[in-house]
């Protein structure tokens, strides 16, 4: 089992760059993971917007068209249709997480679980992940994620975006 720490933004840059070497040069499709529904779970789609309108091709998830539960199924048919090893998808979605890990990071090596934070049971998603902690966990999920610092998630957002295009140039 993959050990989960978080890391800030410099951490994440290096986490990511570490990542190019396990990528070896495969095309990366971006899973931008969110609503823009919810200031909370916008991560996913502002992340997927920037890198979209920064040139990148192989982008699912932008606050025009979102990534969210509905139509997460839809897209992992279609990402199951790649042949195994083709290309590596990275999953991108916001997360509620301890107080202290607030405005950090996790990057994994394995898929992630969608939803996890908010008691969804949606499938694993990606071959990485990167989880942007937006804010603490409690009882009301949802309500949390909707009271959420937009300012913090776009910042977060901004945060994930110069790491990818440091680490993944177009």
């Amino acid at each position: 089992m993959e050990r989960l720490y978080t890391v800030d933004g410099e951490g994440l840059k290096r986490e990511l760059l570490d990542l190019r070497g396990k990528i070896n040069g495969r095309p990366i499709t971006f899973l931008c993971i969110g609503t823009d529904r919810s200031t909370g779970d916008a991560l996913g789609p502002l992340v997927g917007t920037a890198l979209s309108n920064a040139g990148y091709e192989r982008v699912i998830g932008t606050l025009a068209s979102p990534c969210d539960a509905n139509t997460l199924p839809a897209w992992m048919t279609e990402l199951a249709a790649v042949p195994a090893g083709a290309e590596a998808v990275v999953a991108i979605d916001a997360a509620l997480g301890r107080p202290e890990s607030v405005g950090r990071f996790q990057v994994t090596h394995v898929p992630m679980l969608p939803g996890a934070s908010m008691g969804r049971n949606l499938p694993p998603v990606g071959d990485y992940g990167i989880a942007g902690i937006v804010n603490g966990n409690g009882i009301k999920s949802y309500a949390i994620l909707q009271n959420t610092s937009l300012h913090r998630v776009m910042t977060m957002a901004d945060t994930i975006v110069h790491a990818i295009t440091a680490a993944f140039p177009r």
